[in-house]
């Protein structure tokens, strides 16, 4: 069934049909149940929790639910694989920091120059901290991803954990993680996703893939400017408590969240279950809730193909442009952010332009500067991004496509 596009967009307020936003992978729009659950906790049970009075219990309840809600919609085995923070980049610093007595001298970490910055620079500040080795894993020459054949020669007993994005925030290249973390695992090292690319494309399953760290944004998945770190229970248990003296190594998630998460931000995020669960029923009324969301992120990325290949067929037809990354649709190798360069105009010149046309677009680095530098792209200003989701209509695209003819002429 096609997705039910009005259906979609009524859920968002901050869409506005005279201005298209295409800026998505930046931050999505907020879906109005989010909002309405922040408001009423805050309104109702906006009280510290472990109190035994009835609306601390209720709070307590809330924030529980929710944490088990996120649990369900990324596959993880039990809720309190789930440790809630402000953001991706800070959860990652408290990863990397609570891996400090796992990280020895002489041991190894890989990371990639295809990442965001969050997912390199806290590894090589601990490899500093502790006398570790750090080992880019490049990009291939020819296809431009990140190839498992340019893995395997950097792995040794000595690695002890191997950070990797799902989705390429600049070239939109969807990463075999499951295939990633066997040949990870075989050789007895952890592996930690950055999956904020991903997550508002396709189905999170944290246990099929077999992944020990995972870590996304909600804010980019529809919610509020909240962030998740899923970790396997067994890899939490084995790290370094950075929350205060009195919880111990075995206080999961607690002694991953220091100052406590934000409990209306989280259970605002629960909010965005129910969306993706009504919008599967909305296809098959009887599904129950994995189903239901299944249903629903066959419709999103059945669109989005629809989308982006919209824009890379014109993309492609220009002879004054380079795509940075595949120049095909296919929902299994990309999600529907498209980066750019043209051959004359900085991407900066292209970006401001277009705000004149009503369209949100962005320029630069996106902070996977690393990657931006190896592709000798920095006096370019970066890359052009047009970031799609499924809320975004062929209406827009066309109209982006109408403007581009116009600036780049």
């Amino acid at each position: 069934m096609p997705l039910d596009l009005d259906f979609v967009r009524s859920q968002f307020p901050g869409l506005r049909d005279e201005e298209v936003f295409l800026d998505n992978a930046g931050g999505s729009m907020t879906l109005a149940r989010v909002a309405e659950r922040v408001q009423d906790y805050l309104l109702h049970t906006d009280v510290q929790l472990g109190a035994t009075y009835p609306t601390s219990v209720r709070a307590a309840e809330r924030y529980s639910f929710a944490r088990m809600r996120m649990a369900e919609f990324i596959g993880a085995a039990r809720p309190d694989e789930i440790v809630f923070g402000p953001s991706s980049t800070i959860l990652l610093k408290i990863l990397s920091s609570a891996m400090r007595s796992v990280v020895g001298e002489g041991d190894e970490l890989v990371v990639t120059r295809m990442d965001h910055e969050a997912n390199i620079g806290c590894w090589i500040e601990l490899a500093e901290q502790r006398g570790a080795v750090v080992r880019f894993w490049e990009p291939d020459e020819a296809t431009g991803d990140l190839e498992l054949s340019g893995l395997e020669p950097l792995l040794s007993d000595r690695t002890r954990l191997v950070a990797v994005t799902h989705v390429s925030n600049i070239r939109g290249t969807i990463h075999p993680i499951a295939e990633i973390a066997r040949e990870v695992h075989e050789h007895g090292a952890r592996i930690c996703v950055d999956g904020v690319a991903f997550a508002p494309h396709r189905p999170l399953d944290v246990g099929v893939w077999d992944v020990d760290y995972y870590v996304f944004s909600l804010y980019k998945v529809f919610g509020p400017h909240h962030a998740i770190l899923y970790g396997k229970h067994d890899a939490l248990l084995e790290l370094d408590p950075v929350n205060h003296y009195f919880f111990q190594r075995e206080h999961v998630p607690g002694k991953l969240e220091p100052g406590n998460a934000n409990y209306e931000l989280s259970h605002g995020a629960a909010g965005i279950v129910d969306y993706v669960e009504e919008l599967g029923r909305r296809t098959d009324p009887s599904a129950d809730p994995v189903a239901a969301r299944r249903i629903a992120w066959d419709g999103i990325s059945e669109h989005e193909e629809t989308l982006a290949d919209r824009l890379l067929s014109c993309l492609r037809s220009r002879d004054d442009v380079t795509i940075v990354g595949h120049a095909g649709a296919a929902r299994e190798r990309r999600v529907p952010t498209v980066s750019f360069v043209h051959a004359t105009l900085r991407s900066s010149e292209i970006v401001t332009a277009m705000d004149a046309h009503g369209i949100g677009i962005r320029f630069g680095h996106f902070y996977a500067a690393r990657l931006i530098e190896s592709l000798d792209l920095v006096a370019k200003d970066g890359v052009v991004r047009v970031s799609m989701v499924h809320y975004n209509s062929l209406a827009e695209i066309d109209r982006l496509v109408t403007a581009f003819a116009e600036i780049l002429a």
